[in-house]
């Protein structure tokens, strides 16, 4: 695909790095020759320097011949008018626009961005897909990773062995002759850094991460098995009152029984963030001041959760939220450089706001009858939600003998509304929704077995 790219920050550099070693053609247009030049030296791109906004650079950036454009300055207005200019004057088939501003994405205003008026064919918010993230992951404590597939239906799990998990050392294999009701499939591995799915015949080692896709309500029974037993948090403290720690706070404190106390240091937007919460507690202080944590309730707190703009400041104070006696802790970092350091900082989780605008943006560009994308440890691999249509050669024969990639696993399955875990022996029909686990290497090979034949038509 020919894809423009507006935007060379850790964003669109992100996507960029991501769509060029999958062999699109990608232009990435930004106004600092800087960036632009360190992208061309790290991957294959062509890069523009310029307004992303402006017609004669689009045109220079061969708009007229491209099939998407990925709008995702600092600016949303910026963002807006790339993607109109793109439809006006350059018919370009798909813009996908990032609009970080709420009042934009209000409801009320939903006409605002239809073909009619301002024709923008995705929208992508990374603070609210962020904050949809927290309170998922809130809800399993255990887990460094939480996310949906199939309307809700199939969960894949992220979780770490440790000492005490029970299922340590034991051969994928043996999992169904312990556990024959299990609902559950390990479909992908990271050791010493480096991931890869599985056969059966694999084990899981103390310190490994696993990846696991389960039915949803199978979820908390296989958490069990991994020696995670943690109750979903009632008391959580979030650091930070801007966009993202409103809206998670405003989400919690909505839910019976949460007590939620939220800490921002600036005292205009803390009296802000406490005029639009109704039962959140709001503190004028530093996260990292340990008498303003002691005030809020950390030793009681369940969770605390970092999410101001700063890295080091929301490292350190989840940090320092653990010494206090936090539970758990959560934070998120923007430059992925920290990601690495996290565990060993005794941090049980992160959020990547540009992995997760990544993933949005993937189930655009994949071929094939591709629902949904997550992008993981920055393209390391992909969970891919497919609907099999009657031409895709995974139809109509056991798992065990479809082409099937090495690197790729069926987790999850789902017919009718219910959630099918599957066995080698499991046969997927037409119309089925079916959730893979895919390394980087195979993606493409994935996607022409999800794709449509012309014969179909």
């Amino acid at each position: 695909m020919k894809i423009i790219i507006c935007g060379a920050g850790q964003v669109g550099s992100g996507i960029a790095r991501q769509l060029a070693v999958e062999n699109n053609d990608v232009t990435v247009i930004d106004q600092s020759a800087e960036l632009v030049q360190s992208l061309q030296e790290q991957i294959d791109v062509r890069g523009i320097v310029g307004h992303g906004a402006h017609p004669d650079v689009l045109d220079r950036a061969g708009a007229p011949e491209s099939d998407m454009i990925i709008a995702v300055t600092f600016y949303d207005e910026v963002n807006m008018v790339a993607a109109q200019i793109a439809h006006s004057l350059f018919r370009v088939p798909l813009k996908i626009a990032r609009v970080r501003a709420q009042s934009y994405l209000n409801p009320i205003w939903q006409d605002l961005f239809s073909r009619d008026h301002m024709p923008i064919d995705v929208i992508i918010s990374p603070e609210l897909e962020v904050g949809r993230s927290v309170l998922r992951r809130l809800e399993i404590p255990g887990a460094f990773e939480s996310v949906s597939f199939a309307d809700g239906l199939i969960q894949v799990v992220g979780v770490r062995i440790e000492q005490d998990t029970p299922i340590v050392d034991t051969p994928l294999e043996q999992l169904t002759e312990l556990f024959p009701d299990l609902q559950a499939v390990v479909v992908g591995i990271i050791r010493q850094g480096a991931l890869f799915v599985p056969t059966r015949r694999d084990q899981m080692i103390i310190g490994d991460e696993v990846y696991f896709v389960s039915a949803r309500e199978h979820v908390a029974r296989t958490l069990d098995l991994f020696g995670h037993q943690e109750p979903a948090a009632r008391r959580v403290i979030v650091v930070g009152g801007g966009n993202i720690g409103v809206f998670v706070a405003k989400e919690l404190e909505d839910r019976p029984g949460m007590r939620v106390k939220l800490i921002e240091a600036d005292k205009k937007r803390a009296e802000s963030a406490a005029d639009q919460l109704n039962r959140t507690v709001v503190f004028n202080g530093s996260g990292l001041d340990t008498a303003i944590l002691r005030e809020a309730g950390v030793h009681d707190a369940e969770s605390i959760v970092a999410l101001t703009n700063d890295d080091k400041v929301n490292i350190l104070t989840a940090v320092i939220g653990k010494q206090l006696g936090s539970g758990k802790s959560m934070t998120l970092i923007n430059n992925p450089d920290f990601g690495a350091i996290v565990p060993s900082l005794g941090i049980d989780t992160f959020l990547d706001p540009r992995a997760t605008t990544v993933s949005t943006i993937l189930q655009h560009v994949r071929r094939g009858r591709i629902r949904r994308v997550h992008s993981i440890r920055g393209g390391a691999a992909e969970v891919i939600e497919a609907e099999a249509l009657e031409t895709s050669p995974l139809v109509g024969k056991p798992l065990r003998e479809t082409d099937l990639p090495d690197g790729a696993l069926v987790g999850g399955i789902v017919r009718g509304g219910d959630a099918i875990v599957p066995r080698g022996d499991t046969v997927v029909e037409a119309g089925d929704r079916v959730v893979l686990f895919v390394e980087q290497s195979v993606v493409r090979k994935v996607e022409r077995l999800v794709r449509v034949g012309i014969e179909y038509f």
